[in-house]
């Protein structure tokens, strides 16, 4: 499970060494081999160990190849995932095509999302956290809840 939320820094090459907590669970689960594509709703990227995004392919191959939006779906996700491989330091390239999808500069957030990381640019993510925060606190009250949310309490 990933949580939180990491301050990190693309070093020149653009590579970003994971949290040192992590190290060895990926190292375990996946052998360090992550998945890093785009995200549909977000300027960030996913970065899925391998066992998890497995699950997301199987889910895409079952999509119609018919249906445009699903053929779109599977060509975002599936055109923009690459391999990334965690190296003995405990870091992973981000290619460039993605760095410059998400707008990643030198400095950066890794967040955890329980089955994966987001990575965003450090100031992309602290704009889209105000925002959120601001939503939440603009709309408390007034926002009625999908039947799977009204089940959800801290």
């Amino acid at each position: 499970m990933f949580r939180g939320s990491f301050t990190l820094t693309l070093d020149v090459k653009g590579r970003l060494a994971l949290p040192a907590r992590y190290r060895e669970t990926l190292l375990s689960d996946c052998q360090g081999h992550l998945i890093c594509t785009i995200d549909l709703h977000d300027n960030c990227l996913l970065l899925y160990p391998l066992p998890e995004w497995e699950i997301i392919e199987d889910k895409l191959n079952k999509l119609s190849n018919i249906d445009p939006k699903a053929r779109r779906l599977q060509r975002l996700l599936l055109g923009h995932a690459t391999d990334c491989e965690m190296d003995k330091n405990g870091r992973i390239l981000v290619p460039a095509l993605l760095r410059n999808h998400a707008g990643l500069n030198k400095n950066i957030r890794l967040v955890g999302q329980l089955n994966k990381f987001e990575i965003w640019d450090e100031t992309a993510w602290l704009e889209r956290a105000a925002e959120d925060i601001a939503l939440e606190q603009a709309q408390a009250g007034d926002v009625e809840l999908s039947e799977r949310l009204q089940d959800f309490s801290l």
